[in-house]
């Protein structure tokens, strides 16, 4: 059946042919009549393609136009992964004077934050929980932080712990000298200190604790003066401790440094010790920084390996051998206070009872110098 096809009108084909979505030419004012004579210009739109198919239709502008916009977001990205550095504003003309409180003000907040180990040897005994009550409660009254390490000479003992529970200290307490026998009706018990000391110095050094190191007797009496002098240390400081004699007759001797502001410039003693010591100095009356132990900058030379209390010395020259690793003569050392005059604590002899308790706590007169330095 041959299909029959009507012809459009030509004033149909006029509207089929501008309208044409392919059509370059623009629409007639009126769909049934067309002016030839009609400019493209006077058309917005209708001479000239839309601006965006110039990019769409040409490769080139296209691929530029994509690649600076590529080029700009990388980077936005490398700057935002930059690191944020806030710029130093320093004043044009500054005044030393602030500068100066700005920076002492520094010092002694990082002094008030210095850790102080203060390390006490102990026995099992019947005074013992007395001692170590009294020891913490003291304790209890210095600004943190301190950490107390408390060597027992021996197992620990539960009446020990409690002791120290009760003083709610941060501490902590260790046993060592196992090997050796250790027993409360023990005739020498002091023969076990330099163990008990050495237990505390490998785990100061073996974790690292930095602070001021003290080794404190718990028979020993304290003043807060102490413990706050003790954060200003920078190395290695010393002063002169009052040691009371189980002889009443002698009643108190005074042994320490005599210093001319914080520099040591000689060593007072009393004529009865032997003088062949370098350094006469009492256990209670010095204290290091700890970075010495594991520093070998900081020490001297005659600490090869680790320093630690020698067990083999007599009993009078174990504090000025295990002083002479730390440090090698007098100019290494801070004497504090300022001038060395005042009594900061009383050393009671290990195992003595029932003596005087201790009156004053400043030197009256300024002491002789008995050892002067060569």
């Amino acid at each position: 059946m041959a299909s029959i096809r009507r012809p459009h009108s030509p004033a149909k084909q006029h509207l089929l042919r501008h309208h044409h979505p392919f059509a370059t030419s623009s629409p007639p004012s009126s769909p049934l009549r067309h002016s030839s004579s009609s400019s493209p210009r006077t058309h917005h739109h209708g001479g000239y393609p839309h601006p965006f198919l110039f990019f769409t239709r040409r490769p080139l502008p296209r691929f530029a136009a994509f690649f600076l916009l590529g080029s700009f977001l990388g980077l936005l990205h490398v700057l935002s992964h930059l690191p944020h550095q806030t710029p130093h504003l320093r004043p044009s003309s500054p005044n030393p004077t602030t500068v100066d409180e700005s920076s002492s003000s520094s010092a002694d907040a990082n002094n008030n934050n210095k850790l102080l180990v203060v390390v006490t040897p102990t026995r099992a005994r019947a005074a013992q929980a007395y001692y170590l009550s009294r020891m913490g409660h003291t304790l209890r009254l210095v600004d943190p932080p301190v950490l107390w390490l408390v060597v027992e000479a021996g197992k620990p003992t539960p009446e020990a712990a409690a002791a120290l529970r009760g003083a709610t200290v941060m501490h902590r307490y260790v046993g060592c000298c196992d090997k050796l026998n250790v027993s409360s009706s023990d005739d020498d018990p002091l023969r076990f200190r330099p163990h008990q000391m050495n237990a505390a110095l490998e785990l100061i050094e073996n974790h690292r604790l930095d602070g001021i190191v003290y080794f404190a007797d718990e028979e020993g009496v304290y003043s807060l003066d102490l413990f706050k002098r003790l954060r200003q240390i920078r190395r290695f400081g010393t002063w002169p401790v009052p040691v009371i004699s189980e002889n009443r007759k002698d009643g108190v001797v005074l042994e320490g440094p005599v210093c001319k502001q914080n520099q040591v410039v000689g060593w007072h003693t009393s004529e009865h010790v032997s003088k062949l010591r370098r350094f006469h100095v009492a256990m209670s009356g010095f204290a290091f920084n700890s970075t010495m132990l594991w520093d070998p900058k900081l020490r001297s030379h005659l600490a090869w390996n680790s320093i630690r209390h020698p067990d083999t010395v007599k009993e009078g020259f174990q504090v000025t051998t295990f002083v002479e690793q730390l440090v090698e003569d007098e100019s290494q050392m801070e004497g504090i206070p300022a001038d060395c005059s005042q009594i900061m604590n009383w050393h009671v002899p290990f195992g003595s009872e029932n003596l005087v308790y201790p009156k004053g706590w400043r030197v009256a007169t300024n002491l002789d110098v008995i050892i002067p330095l060569k």
